[in-house]
C-alpha cells in the first residue's frame, strides 16, 4: 500500500509518521518550495499530545515548548472568571504544550525526514487534479523549482491535508465558495518578555468587542529570565455578512494603527502591560477568523481530507492543530485493518467527521471562552462578586461541556475560584 498526502503542515507530517509506524509506505507533497517553521504561538492538547507521544516526538517536543501549567480566563479589568490547572498539572497523563507552530512543524518534519527518508518528502509539488481508479488514485501536481513542469504520481489512496483552501474539497464541493468570515480579525505575534505567574500561565481577556491571548511558547530565547511570549488579539471589525478585506494568510504582516485601538485604554491587567508588548514585537500578523460549515461527507472512494481540509475552525479552545493530530492518528489505525483501503477510509471518517463538525459549530459562539462573553454582556465594566452576575454551576457547564466534546475532559480537576 501506498498512500499519497497532499500538504506537508501539522496534519499531513503527522499523517506520515503514523503511517510509518504502521508499516504504510506514503509520500509527502507539499506546494510550498520549503517547508519553513512559519506562525506564532499554538496550544496541544494533551490528548493529541498523547499521540504525538506514542510517535517518540514528547522528548523533541519538550526541547522547543513549553509545558502550560494554568488557563486564566479574565474580564478586560484582570478580575477572573475562571481557572483551571492544564495537562500534568490538572491530571493527565500527557502535557498540554504552548509551542511556536512551526517548532511543532519542524519537530514533525524532521522526524519524517529521520524515518522516512528526504526522498519521500517533495516540496514545490502543488496538487492540480487527481482522478479515482477501482485499484488507485493519479495524482498531478504542478512542479515548481529546478525543472519546472507537471508530473503524476499513482497510489492506493489520497489524503487531502491542504488546509482550507483545499484543491480537493473544492472538487468534492466546487459550489462551497471562500470561507466564511465572522467579521473579527485576528492580529497575533510573538516577542522576548518577562514570564508572569508561574511562568507556565496562559492568560485570556476582554469582552465581545475584543479580547487579549497571552501565554509564553519558549524559554530559549538568548536573554536569561525571559520567555517568548505569545500574544493574540481578536476584535470585531464588521457583522460578518461580507467577505473579509484580505485573503486569510498568516503571513500577511500587522499594521500597529489599526491595532492599538483595540487594546489602549481597554485592558487593564496585573499581569503585564499589552501595549508595551505588542509596541516591542518587531513583526506581528494579521488573520481574519474563518472558517467552514461542515460538510456531511469526507471520503470519495479512494480520497479523503483531513485538518483544515476537513474542518477548518476558528482557533479556540486550543484544538485545530490537536484535532488534525487525532484525525491522523485515526486515520492511520483503520488503514492499518485488513487492506481494504475504501472501507477504512469510510470508517476513519465515521470516527471523526461528527466529533469535529460539532467543534467547528460550538468554536463559532466561542467554544469555553464564552465564560468571558457571558460575564462581559451581564457585567461589562466590570463585577463586584463573580456569583451575582454568573453562577459557578453556568460557568463550569460552559467549560467542561466544552473539555468533554473536544476529547480532552479529566474530572475532578477544575481549581476554579
Amino acid at each position: 500500500m501506498t498512500i499519497l498526502i497532499a500538504g506537508g503542515g501539522v496534519g499531513g507530517l503527522a499523517t506520515a509518521l503514523s503511517l510509518h509506524q504502521k508499516g504504510i509506505d506514503c509520500e509527502v507533497f507539499e506546494r510550498s518550495q520549503e517547508i519553513r517553521e512559519l506562525g506564532v504561538g499554538i496550544n496541544t492538547l494533551p490528548h493529541a499530545i498523547k499521540e504525538l507521544a506514542d510517535l517518540g516526538l514528547l522528548e523533541a517536543l519538550d526541547e522547543v515548548a513549553i509545558r502550560t501549567y494554568e488557563l486564566i480566563y479574565q474580564n478586560r479589568l484582570g478580575q477572573e472568571i475562571w481557572r483551571d490547572l492544564r495537562g500534568l498539572d490538572a491530571g493527565f497523563d500527557y502535557p498540554q504544550f504552548s509551542i511556536h507552530r512551526g517548532k511543532l512543524q519542524g519537530v514533525l518534519h524532521n522526524a519524517v525526514l529521520e524515518r522516512l527518508g528526504a526522498e519521500k518528502v517533495h516540496t514545490g509539488h502543488e496538487l492540480q487534479d487527481f482522478a479515482t481508479r477501482a485499484d488507485g488514485v493519479s495524482a498531478i501536481f504542478a512542479h515548481r523549482g529546478n525543472g519546472d513542469g507537471i508530473i503524476e504520481r499513482h497510489g492506493d489512496a489520497l489524503i487531502a491535508a491542504d488546509g482550507i483552501h483545499s484543491t480537493v474539497r473544492a472538487k468534492f464541493y466546487p459550489d462551497e465558495g471562500p470561507p466564511a468570515w465572522n467579521g473579527i480579525m485576528l492580529w497575533r505575534g510573538a516577542t522576548p518578555w518577562k514570564p508572569f505567574l508561574t511562568g507556565r500561565s496562559m492568560v485570556i481577556s476582554g469582552g465581545m468587542d475584543a479580547k487579549l491571548v497571552l501565554y509564553p511558547i519558549s524559554n530559549d530565547t538568548g536573554d536569561e529570565g525571559m520567555v517568548l511570549m505569545n500574544w493574540a488579539v481578536g476584535a470585531k471589525l464588521a457583522d460578518g455578512s461580507e467577505p473579509p478585506p484580505r485573503r486569510e494568510d498568516w503571513s500577511r504582516e500587522g499594521r500597529l494603527d489599526e491595532l492599538l485601538p483595540f487594546v489602549e485604554d481597554r485592558f487593564s491587567l496585573e499581569v503585564l502591560d499589552p501595549v508595551a508588548l505588542i509596541r516591542a514585537t518587531e513583526i506581528f500578523y494579521e488573520y481574519p477568523m474563518c472558517d467552514r460549515d461542515p460538510v456531511p461527507q469526507w471520503t470519495f472512494g479512494r480520497v479523503t481530507l483531513l485538518g483544515d481540509a476537513a474542518h477548518p475552525m476558528y482557533p479556540v479552545g486550543s484544538n485545530g492543530a490537536s484535532q488534525a493530530v487525532l484525525d491522523a492518528r485515526s486515520l492511520a489505525d483503520k488503514l492499518a485493518g485488513d487492506g481494504n483501503v475504501e472501507a477504512a477510509l469510510k470508517a476513519y471518517e465515521a470516527d471523526r467527521l461528527e466529533t469535529t463538525s460539532e467543534i467547528v459549530r460550538t468554536n463559532r459562539i466561542g467554544g469555553p471562552e464564552r465564560v468571558i462573553d457571558v460575564v462581559n454582556q451581564r457585567a461589562p465594566d466590570g463585577f463586584d462578586k463573580l456569583s451575582d452576575v454568573a453562577s459557578h454551576t453556568e460557568l463550569e457547564g460552559i467549560v467542561k461541556g466544552y473539555s468533554q466534546l473536544a476529547g480532552f475532559a479529566k474530572e475532578d480537576v477544575n481549581v476554579s475560584r
